[in-house]
């Protein structure tokens, strides 16, 4: 495995006992972004993609489609280049995106090409046709296995609906394997119930991922239509705000706390700010305070991408996040969300 990048431990965890040991580190940042309705001018088949062609109810034609892959493609190269410039992320999970073609076209776009970014994707059920992928460096990550999880629907008057599964993507990650679950689960115009199920499917997937391999370290990633503090993601997905209170068998949830202590988000509905977005892990993947145990994959720090850019500037949403389309018109923006990031680190040799 190539290194990414070596920092000392001082700039990193600022104790200079460690410095003095003269241990250097290789960090490796791994993002999530929603890109909101990232859609050719193409009908696909058997898909209610009709308000995204050129006579669509969003006009949706070729220059349009440009400037979206432009956007999407300059946020998804910065991501990542606050602790590692000119580098960015490993791996990216992406949800919202219609199809290969969309994404052959985004990793085309110059920002992303000089990095050699592929990407991980399955077709999936869902009506509208918006599907999620992995994009990664294979600098850094390289593929085992892909595989699309379906979303099982489990009441009888569901039987014949269909939604996004979830993409499990396996590979080698600072020579360690690792397995990146990317999620979109049912949006709020459904019932908490709906996402709770998620939530109990994405465990148990996560669990038999572990059992096949008691070593994988697993992300879990993605736009949950919930909150750190829902019961989906509490209960059902089993996240602990507190590393001190993760078990064996749960998920550390960082962004609980940047919710409800700090107070903000990655969107906003009626002046307040919701965390959807979000990345959680297996315990595999943390620093244990007071010991050495840098010598694998460990999480260091998350955040919240911001750029100014991403936000709108004047008018009655000023501070809100700058989208495609509001209020059926073209604004040239970018997501109604905000990407967020983990940095994991490892012992250089």
């Amino acid at each position: 495995m190539k290194k990414l990048m070596t920092f000392l431990v001082l700039f990193l965890l600022g104790t200079v006992s460690m410095q003095a040991q003269g241990k250097k580190f290789n960090v490796y940042a791994v993002g999530f972004y929603n890109l909101e309705n990232l859609f050719d001018t193409c009908h696909d088949a058997g898909k209610n993609d009709y308000e995204y062609l050129p006579d669509g109810r969003n006009r949706w034609n070729g220059l349009k489609y440009s400037h979206k892959l432009k956007n999407m493609s300059r946020v998804l190269a910065e991501m990542g280049s606050d602790m590692l410039p000119n580098i960015g992320c490993a791996v990216i999970g992406v949800s919202e995106v219609e199809n290969a073609k969309c994404l052959t076209d985004l990793c085309n776009q110059p920002s992303l090409k000089k990095r050699n970014y592929k990407f991980c994707h399955i077709e999936g059920p869902d009506k509208r046709g918006v599907d999620c992928a992995l994009l990664y460096n294979p600098k850094f990550f390289s593929v085992r296995n892909v595989k699309l999880v379906p979303y099982v629907y489990d009441l009888p008057q569901d039987k014949d609906r269909a939604t996004r599964g979830f993409l499990t993507v396996s590979g080698t990650l600072a020579g360690e394997h690792v397995t990146v679950v990317v999620c979109h689960w049912p949006s709020r115009g459904a019932t908490s119930y709906y996402r709770e199920l998620a939530g109990r499917q994405v465990r148990v997937l996560k669990d038999s991922l572990v059992k096949d391999d008691p070593n994988v370290k697993v992300i879990v990633m993605g736009d949950m239509n919930d909150d750190p503090t829902n019961k989906s993601m509490m209960k059902e997905l089993g996240c602990k705000a507190e590393i001190k209170e993760v078990g064996p068998k749960e998920l550390y949830n960082p962004w609980y706390n940047t919710l409800v202590k700090k107070g903000t988000g990655t969107l906003q509905y009626q002046g307040a700010w919701n965390l959807f977005d979000q990345i959680v892990m297996t315990p595999n993947l943390l620093h244990k305070e007071g010991a050495n145990d840098y010598n694998t994959l460990k999480f260091r720090k998350h955040e919240i991408f911001r750029r100014d850019y991403l936000f709108q500037k004047e008018g009655k949403y000023k501070g809100n996040t700058l989208r495609t389309h509001a209020g059926g018109a073209w604004l040239d923006g970018y997501s109604d969300h905000l990407p967020t990031l983990i940095y994991l680190m490892k012992e250089a040799k």
